[in-house]
């Protein structure tokens, strides 16, 4: 029977922790592993990418794959749907469209997005409410190019919830910081302007190019639990 990536992966991770490559050590190339194991290269690659993914192993080039001397433990962060986040919380979830226009991208989004400002985007803003509260307010940028010809009304199932479920994303980067209220944000979470808010901005990116760009913003007392 055939070897998956999976099964060799949980092999090499078996030997590396018996000791048969101790931390430091070299481990034999990709083209002796795939004639030891009777598979392709390819097989042996994605199985070596993954342990390096998870730290266990250190891969440069032209130097090998060593095993690492101080593995350090990642971890996966999945991005909420806020509707199952407020209900998880026990309390009803409801979201409101307030606006929903095709724009050129400023300058700051397109910097995260690593595109040229001024190219066409969408632009959405949503609060997403819990207990009939402001919970949370959205602005978001999509990239047309990366999504599907027919989108949902997102006055019914909201961007974020509708992201997560149908355009897959490869890599993406996440920011946390604290920042006074705008106008337009003390208004949409009903605080005062100039109240610290809880910002959380996040990218993300498919395998053919960035998808979106979101900024989140809670109201003062908002606290995040993370599962590692």
């Amino acid at each position: 029977m055939s070897r998956g990536w999976d099964d060799l992966r949980a092999d090499l991770l078996a030997r590396i922790r018996a000791r048969e490559w101790p931390p430091g050590a070299l481990i034999p190339a990709e083209e002796q592993l795939a004639l030891a194991y009777g598979v392709a290269r390819a097989t042996v690659n994605r199985a070596v990418q993954a342990l390096a993914e998870a730290g266990v192993v250190e891969r440069r080039k032209r130097a090998g794959t060593r095993v690492a001397t101080l593995p350090v433990r990642k971890a996966r962060l999945d991005i909420p749907v806020i509707r199952r986040e407020v209900e998880g919380r026990g309390q009803t979830y409801a979201h409101r469209l307030l606006t929903q226009r095709r724009e050129v991208l400023p300058a700051g989004p397109a910097a995260r997005l690593g595109l040229a400002p001024g190219v066409p985007a969408l632009r959405l803003e949503t609060l997403h409410l819990a207990e009939g509260r402001p919970y949370a307010y959205e602005l978001r940028w999509l990239n047309p190019a990366q999504l599907p010809p027919d989108l949902p009304d997102f006055a019914v199932l909201s961007a974020n919830e509708w992201l997560v479920a149908t355009v897959p994303f490869v890599s993406g980067d996440l920011v946390f910081g604290a920042e006074p209220a705008s106008r337009a944000e003390a208004a949409a979470l009903d605080t005062d302007p100039g109240a610290p808010l809880l910002v959380i901005e996040r990218t993300t990116r498919g395998l053919s190019g960035p998808i979106t760009f979101v900024r989140l913003c809670h109201p003062p007392g908002h606290r995040v639990t993370m599962h590692l």
